[in-house]
Parts: structure tokens; sequence; C-alpha cells
């Protein structure tokens, strides 16, 4: 008897198939039992009828605890009233395992705090169920989206020499001899060094910021899609940030309707994303927004030449129905590596993508500097160490072009599809300021 996967029901309708799975939940009523069984691929309603099995397996049935790992065998059958729309007509039931203790997650309702605590059994249920399949379904997108703009996959240390842009918020460990390393920030400047060596790469990996910060949006752990490409103007790059999203966008509604129903994620706010035509504003514009808006949503104007906020950020992306991006800003607020925008020198050919709905950025990207002696100077005027940058220089010296990049963050985007309130949801085990367990 062939084994059946539950998100391929379906395809075995009016077929005796095997069933390997979970007891999620139980209910009677006379002479049938319901249960309700989970295979990591999707939930199944499967019905126990009195004279379809003999007597002991009808009355285990009825007794069996949440989480009893089951081997069923059964005719599957289209029921409009069952979810999913078909059920499992039980013929044979077999008990793999017990439960050895009183499962802790019942069906009250249950702080976030003890389903954090609880996370490695939590992610057995159907919000992070659906959650985790979203997050697969972008990264599978993802691979497939770069792969057809001829982008090779590249991986990235995790143990850095220094920091990607200066910052303090590093993770410091120990290695040999009392040297020390840092763990990543970034993918970023070693994906230069593989575009300059095969055109056009991404970096897919975990990446590290120290910050105490305890807002929805961050995370000392997070997942990173890094493209670099050589060649590639300021321009192009906006244009494959856009393109890449809206693919995200689209296969998710595509291939996890149900997922997104499940969460109560209405398809049609993601609609508009994967249209494309993303708004433009400039940093500029961006502050004049801020100043008009301010009053009413709450927070304070940022002044020329201060960076966004994340209540900014939520303010300017609620007034659109897709992201939007905001682009040159003054120099003097970002990385070092950035290209000068040749109109005025004193902003940078650089953007961020903001998801709307208040969601804020997903995306930061920019054209880098090419030119060894402005890359030079601007490391100086950080006060940044130019021996650690050495192997970074090099690749201005021999053979530098143009080219540019940028980094989207894995959690941010997967709460903004999934519709979360908190990137925590995002990731399977997140690590926070106040989290590292379990």
């Amino acid at each position: 008897m062939r084994r059946a996967f539950i998100e391929e029901i379906a395809n075995y309708e009016g077929q005796e198939v095997k069933l390997l799975g979970w007891l999620f939940n139980r209910r009677s009523k006379g002479k049938i039992h319901f249960l309700i069984v989970r295979d990591g691929t999707g939930f199944l309603q499967a019905t126990v009828f009195k004279g379809n099995v003999d007597e002991s397996t009808f009355r285990e049935a009825d007794h069996l605890p949440q989480e009893t790992a089951l081997a069923l065998t059964g005719r599957v059958k289209a029921d409009p009233r069952a979810p999913g729309g078909y059920e499992l007509e039980v013929t044979g039931l077999e008990v793999i395992s017990r439960p050895l203790a009183e499962y802790p997650i019942t069906k009250k309702d249950h702080g976030i705090d003890f389903l954090l605590d609880h996370r490695h059994l939590w992610l057995r249920h159907r919000r992070p169920w659906a959650v985790m399949r979203i997050r697969d379904e972008i990264e599978r997108a993802t691979h497939d989206f770069f792969a057809e703009q001829h982008f090779l996959r590249f991986d990235a240390p995790i143990l850095m020499p220094t920091s990607v842009e200066g910052t303090t918020e590093l993770f410091e460990v120990e290695l040999f001899d009392g040297e020390t390393a840092y763990l990543s920030q970034s993918g970023q400047l070693y994906a230069e060094a593989g575009a300059l060596a095969y055109g056009r790469v991404y970096t897919f990996g975990p990446t590290f910021r120290a910050e105490r910060s305890k807002t929805r949006r961050h995370l000392l752990e997070f997942w990173m899609v890094e493209p670099e490409a050589a060649f590639m103007t300021h321009e192009e790059n906006i244009q494959l940030q856009e393109d890449y999203v809206r693919f995200l966008v689209e296969r998710v509604l595509e291939n996890r309707a149900r997922e997104l129903e499940l969460l109560g994620r209405d398809p049609k706010k993601l609609e508009p994303a994967a249209e494309g035509n993303y708004p433009r504003l400039t940093y500029k514009e961006a502050i004049e927004l801020l100043q008009k808006i301010a009053p009413e949503e709450g927070i304070e104007p940022v002044p020329y030449g201060e960076d966004f906020g994340a209540p900014h950020e939520a303010a300017i992306s609620k007034r659109f129905d897709r992201p939007v991006f905001i682009e040159k800003y003054p120099a003097a607020i970002k990385a070092f590596y950035m290209q000068p925008d040749p109109e005025n020198p004193e902003l940078v050919l650089n953007d961020d993508l903001l998801a709307p709905e208040g969601y804020g950025e997903i995306i930061g990207g920019s054209e880098r500097i090419w030119d060894l002696d402005l890359l030079k100077r601007r490391i100086a005027e950080r006060g940044l160490p130019e021996e650690v940058y050495d192997w970074y220089l090099d690749l201005r010296k021999f053979g530098s072009v143009p080219h540019a990049g940028f980094g989207l963050g894995l959690e941010r985007t997967v709460g903004w599809i999934a519709g979360l309130a908190h990137v925590r949801e995002a990731i399977p085990f997140p690590r926070t300021y106040t989290r590292l367990r379990p």
C-alpha cells in the first residue's frame, strides 16, 4: 500500500493509502471518532467508524492522547465538511509510540512567553506550521529567482576579522592564541569579491547583530539574502530588488494560499506588491513627507541629516499599498562603501525598500565605490583601520568595475508577507535580547 502525504492527499481520492503522522486533536460522536492527524505537510481528518475496524481498535481510537505517533490505513474520501476538503476513512490503526507525559500545550490560550518556552513543541501547531511553510516557499523562490537571473550561490564566512560597517554591535569569538573574530553582520564584502570573480553572486545565510533591542523587528540572529553584481548600476539594482520581491510575493500567493488563510492574512493586501510599479521617494522627499504626517502619527519628525527609525519607516510605509523605495541618503549617515551621487556628492546612490502596512524596511542596497583612492578616503574619514580591509581594497586594484548589491532580511520579509506582529515567529528558534532557549 502506498504511503501518502497530507499535502498531496487530493491525488489519492478513492484510493487506499497509508498515512504516518501524529495525533493533533480528537473528538467522538456516537459510533465515530474524528482524529485530526498531522504529518508535517498538513493536517487531515481521519474518521474511525465503528463498523470499519475491530472493536479493540475502535476503543483505542477513543483514548489516544495528543502527539501519539500513528500509522493509519484507509480510503481517501472527498468531504467538503472536512478541513481541507478530504478525509481518511480509517480501516487500520497502529500505535507507533505514546507520549510519556501529558502534552503541555493544550487547547486553552497560552501566553507568548509560555509558547516560546515550548517553541520546540509549539512548532507542531497550525500557526507555526503555516509560517514555516511560507518561509520555506520564500527560500525556494529565492534560489529559483537568482538562478534564472544568472546568479551563483556564493557562501560567505560567518567568522569575520572585522565588522562590515564599522559598528560596535558585534559578537566576539575567541579563537586561538588570543586572536579575536566576530560573528558576521553581513556577507556583503565577500559577495563583492564573488561578484568580481563570477559576475553575479548571492549569499544566503545567518547574520548576527549584538543589539540590546526588544522591538518586534529585531533578532540577535537572522538570515540575509545578499546579491551582488558586477557592472550593475544603482538604477538596475533598484529594478532587481523590485523584480525579486514581486517574485517572492507571487510565489507565496500561488503556492501558499492555504497557509495565508490559516494565518488570517488577506491575500488582497499582497496583490499590489505582486503587480510591481513600486513608488520611489528621495531621502529629502521622505523627510518632507514625515514633517506633514508626524503630528497625526504621534511621532517626532526627523531632521534632515539623520536616519529614520522604525516608527518613521512605519509611518511612511502605511501611506502606500505596495513597497516603497527611499533613495539617495546623505553620505554622512550611510556606510563607507556607498558610491556618491554624481549629481550631488553629498548623497549616495543607495536605497531602502519599505514594506507596506507599517512593516518598514526589508531591503537596504547601494551601488558600491569602485575607485580605490575614494574608498581609501572613506575608510580614513570613518576612522576605520585600513589594514583590516587590505583584501577588500585589492578588489579595486585589479579589474575594478561599477557594481551594486543589496541585502534582504528574511525574517522581516516573512513577517510582512505572513502578516505577523513580531519577527520572532518568522524563524524556527528566535534569538533575542532576552531569549536564548530552547
